[in-house]
């Protein structure tokens, strides 16, 4: 099949990184990549031939007309017209299939023609608005994606973009949607107010067509997406030792939107890996450094929740063993990728860019195309391991773990940090000390998991649940109340300040004589090492 030319227009100045990026994101992607031909007026040799008759030849070559319009204008001929406008009229007297894209919203300072086209625009087409490159490559994307399937040159559309057969505007959880919208504007100045409508904010974001959502509007803001993508979960599981060895001595499966599957995933490898917990004699806040460097274990864990091949029957898999960090993604790398050139600065080609931009949007992924570099470089600066990237059946990612300090923290092989308290201790702990919570065979051993140690460490004075959980650089709220809070109470080391009402909106926890007892020991024992 002949590709199809798609003209990409626009003011030259104005856009010139957008136009290259998008030109070399269409000729990358695996799908759109076999169907169209990108044409971009900058690239043609020169020539003795006039411009203007150059660029409007080639509209009419053209199967596809893409308009870029922004603030400006740009340069205008004889008649006071640009060239922009001139190839918008000659695709609309040709009758292209014409997509047109405008930069910002209704607010932004254009000149006054701009305005003018975009209103005639206007008039018979549906406009999208973008405010980045990558934003401008996913609604492209979508576009596309959509122009093959009307016109039956595909059946079925990749994985992301397709709109699911039963799922419906019910299956989304409004809440989680406005949220998304709240941390977008902080985040990246993401043009729709909080109040939009649901169908706003997932119209722009690509996710809606006639009132039908996408698979990745599901697993961005579905109640249940495991209900509509059994796969979809990830699967955490730690070992004491370098192989996979059952039993497994902890084990999770997660399930949730992405934005909870990370938020899980990253709080699962923390809570097992050893950490370093300072004073607060230069901040009021506690420092924490852990082993691994958080941003690194999120950035793997993101990658492989945002680019899986979600066609796949396996599940992400996150493992830690005694000496490294594994995360493995179903699927392959993008044609044109290897482990090699990930070492390397490379061309971003998300596997599901509709799923990939609303995570960069919420700050899950800080930059396209630099993910695998920043887990080098993070690593790096932690005095690790250089990580590894292998491609055998999935694709997997290698975060080297610091084998010393691990056996020096611990006393164990496990990366968890357990401090064993004798009956003498106990007794110096005080009589308040909940001697149930210590007992695992019979005996009371005083054992205390790493978590409650942690806990311990970081309250001063009375704090919210929410204080104590960014002190400790942990996200998922459920996971913080299961894994930390929860044990911490029951073994009498923490108590809150209305116990008789749980949820009370002025909660707050603080150490009991047993806590206050057990945290000086633990503070001596840190300044003997």
């Amino acid at each position: 099949m002949k590709k199809l030319k798609i003209f990409i227009s626009s003011v030259q100045t104005e856009f010139a990184s957008e136009r290259q990026n998008l030109f070399v994101y269409l000729h990358s992607d695996p799908l759109l990549g076999l169907f169209f031909e990108p044409f971009l007026f900058e690239n043609l040799p020169a020539s003795d031939q006039r411009a203007d008759s150059v660029y409007i030849s080639e509209v009419a070559r053209c199967g596809i007309y893409l308009g870029l319009f922004g603030a400006k204008y740009g340069f205008e001929d004889a008649e006071g017209i640009s060239p922009t406008e001139r190839e918008f009229d000659e695709a609309t007297r040709q009758h292209k299939t014409r997509l047109i894209y405008v930069l910002g919203d209704s607010g932004l300072q254009r000149h006054t023609k701009m305005n003018q086209l975009i209103q005639k625009v206007g008039i018979d087409l549906v406009r999208k608005r973008f405010n980045s490159g990558d934003d401008l490559n996913s609604g492209v994307y979508a576009s596309l994606v959509n122009y093959l399937k009307e016109k039956e040159i595909i059946r079925t559309g990749p994985f992301d973009a397709s709109l699911n057969e039963t799922a419906t505007l019910e299956d989304l959880d409004q809440n989680k949607i406005k949220e998304f919208v709240h941390v977008a504007r902080a985040k990246r100045g993401f043009p729709l107010p909080v109040e939009s409508t649901p169908e706003t904010i997932l119209t722009h974001l690509n996710l809606l067509d006639n009132q039908r959502v996408s698979n990745a509007a599901i697993l961005l803001f579905g109640k249940l997406p495991q209900r509509f993508f059994i796969t979809s979960e990830v699967k955490c599981a730690h070992f004491h030792g370098f192989d996979v060895v059952k039993p497994i001595p902890a084990y999770q499966v997660y399930k949730g939107d992405v934005f909870q599957l990370v938020n899980q995933a990253v709080d699962f490898v923390l809570s097992k890996v050893d950490v370093s917990v300072g004073t607060r004699e230069e901040s009021n806040q506690v420092p924490i450094q852990y082993e691994l460097p958080r941003a690194a274990v999120s950035e793997a864990i993101v990658n492989a929740i945002a680019h899986r091949d979600y066609t796949n029957n396996g599940s992400v898999q996150v493992m830690l063993f005694k000496d490294r960090l594994e995360i493995w993604n179903p699927g392959t790398l993008p044609f044109g990728l290897s482990p090699a050139k990930l070492r390397k600065p490379h061309r971003s080609i998300p596997a599901n860019p509709l799923l990939a931009e609303p995570m960069y949007l919420a700050g899950y992924i800080e930059r396209m195309g630099t993910g695998t570099g920043d887990i080098i470089r993070l690593c790096n600066d932690a005095g690790l391991k250089e990580p590894e990237f292998i491609q055998e059946e999935d694709f997997k990612t290698i975060i080297w773990r610091t084998l010393k300090t691990t056996e020096e923290v611990s006393g164990e092989p496990t990366g968890q940090v357990i401090i064993q308290i004798e009956s003498a201790d106990i007794e110096e702990v005080g009589e308040n000390t909940n001697h149930q919570a210590y007992e695992e065979t019979g005996e009371v051993t005083g054992e205390v998991t790493g978590e409650v140690k942690r806990v311990i460490l970081v309250i001063s004075s009375e704090m919210k649940r929410s204080e104590i959980q960014k002190n400790l650089d942990l996200r998922s709220d459920d996971f913080f109340r299961v894994n930390y809070i929860l044990p911490a109470l029951e073994s009498g080391f923490i108590e809150m300040t209305f116990p008789e009402n749980p949820n009370h909106p002025n909660q707050r926890y603080r150490l009991t004589a047993s806590g206050i007892a057990l945290k000086k020991k633990l503070e001596k024992s840190k300044k003997k090492k």
